[in-house]
């Protein structure tokens, strides 16, 4: 199948505006030209029925005969013009010739008195009027014929008159449309050019200057476009820098722990080396699970979805899945204000993200220094504010000029440890879902993470 070649938008406008021009124009011009030219010919046909009207008051009877009372003198004054030849005959109610052209054919009026039409005297075009005067047996009839050499002058002039300015202007007006609908089409070339010529790797802004507002949005359109292309880049080539980077460390780790354990043949040093390799790899899952978990919350950033949420029920399931680490690491695990059930608007993907990050990052180092037990407690409240979901431990706790900064990626405290991911990821999905993360000092001693949250309007029942 020929697939035919796409026109330019500038041939399409230039048919979709000059082709309906020219029809108006010339309909125009064709509507003047019939307006005047039945206005001329009504003037024309009112000066012939005249005449008839002329001859018809010169027609007496005498003894039941009539006749025309004109000499041939008379008549040639009567029927003088300077550039038509002018015919008449008179008949009457038998059908007898009283005087004038015998060959000259009547119309009899079918209503009224009078009764115009065209036809033809050797060979001849006249236009011809047939009046009925009289009553009874002296009723007659007057036809005045007349050449049409000066009906068709006056059409020429009058075509000349609506016609010839149109067709003279019709040119005019094409060529400035024209030259307006290249006007207007530049900037679109331009900016065709502006994107054609880029290198891939040029993600930059393009000039959004244009004379027309259709353009300029056009043009922020792709702004924005390449703008999102640009961090989706940007944050592909940061993960990638980023797994590069931290997976160096355990990795080489577990390559030296088993270069070890390969070097010796005592089996007891086998499995030391074997469950220090199993410790390194289930951290370097734990980065690489959190790595993902920053590129989600980069490309979902336009396109969360919130719902109502049971913010208890997700609270009871996190502490559930987290007991067995809590066991192992010997934190004792609590809960606060899950008696009551807790609605917010949230992403169940991003709230079970956000938790999951907290306590573990609490797990790991929320230790009380002192030899106290470790404990962490999860409280859920609704208040004023919305929905609270408070992570706290009775650790160490951090100084209050570090904890902006600890919610920046790759942010660790002085003591070292952990990836630096934990809270940076809890902070970003707080901020995705409309809320915040902050932290702050846990009553005596530690350290608490406030996860904020929307909360959901809750229905009043009538009692």
């Amino acid at each position: 199948m020929t697939v035919r070649p796409l026109r330019t938008l500038r041939a399409r406008l230039r048919e979709r505006v000059l082709v309906p021009l020219a029809l108006v124009t010339l309909a125009s011009g064709a509507a003047v030209l019939t307006v005047a030219w039945e206005s001329t010919s009504q003037a024309l046909d009112r000066s012939l029925l005249d005449d008839a009207y002329a001859i018809a008051a010169h027609v007496s009877a005498d003894d039941g005969e009539l006749h025309l009372d004109l000499t041939e003198r008379e008549l040639g004054t009567a029927l003088f013009d300077h550039r038509e030849r002018l015919f008449f005959s008179v008949f009457d109610h038998r059908g007898r010739l009283i005087a004038g052209n015998a060959h000259l054919a009547r119309t009899e009026p079918a209503t009224g008195s009078w009764a115009f039409a065209h036809q033809e005297l050797d060979g001849e075009p006249l236009r011809t009027v047939t009046l009925r005067r009289g009553a009874g047996l002296e009723v007659f009839t007057v036809t005045i014929a007349q050449t049409t050499f000066e009906r068709r002058q006056w059409l020429g002039r009058l075509a000349a008159s609506a016609l010839l300015p149109q067709l003279v202007l019709l040119p005019i007006l094409g060529w400035w449309f024209g030259r307006i609908i290249t006007e207007e089409v530049t900037p679109l070339d331009r900016l065709q050019r502006a994107v054609d010529q880029r290198d891939s790797n040029d993600l930059s802004p393009v000039d959004d200057a244009a004379p027309s507002r259709e353009v300029t949005s056009l043009a922020r359109a792709l702004n924005r476009l390449m703008g999102r292309v640009a961090d989706g880049v940007a944050a592909q080539r940061e993960f990638a820098g980023n797994v590069a980077h931290e997976l160096r460390t355990p990795l080489a780790g577990i390559r030296a722990l088993a270069a070890y354990g390969l070097s010796h043949h005592d089996p007891e040093v086998w499995r030391r080396q074997l469950e220090a390799i199993a410790s390194s790899e289930a951290r370097a899952s734990r980065l690489v699970e959190q790595l993902l978990a920053l590129a989600y919350a980069d490309e979902v950033q336009a396109a969360v979805a919130l719902e109502p949420l049971a913010i208890d029920e997700l609270v009871r399931d996190a502490l559930l899945r987290y007991l067995p680490l809590a066991d192992r690491e010997g934190v004792e695990l609590g809960a606060s204000g899950l008696d009551q059930p807790v609605r917010a608007l949230g992403s169940l993907a991003l709230v079970e993200g956000a938790l999951g990050n907290l306590i573990h990052n609490a797990l790991r180092h929320g230790r009380p220094d002192d030899g106290r037990p470790a404990t962490l407690t999860v409280e859920v409240a609704r208040d004023a504010d919305g929905v609270r979901i408070a992570v706290a431990d009775n650790g160490r706790g951090i100084e209050p000029g570090e904890r902006a900064r600890l919610l920046q990626r790759w942010s660790r405290t002085a003591e070292g440890g952990g990836s630096g991911l934990g809270l940076a990821i809890a902070a970003r999905y707080a901020e995705l879902m409309g809320g915040r993360l902050t932290l702050d000092a846990a009553p005596g001693g530690g350290l608490v993470a406030e996860l904020r949250l929307q909360a959901v309007a809750e229905a009043v029942t009538a009692a």
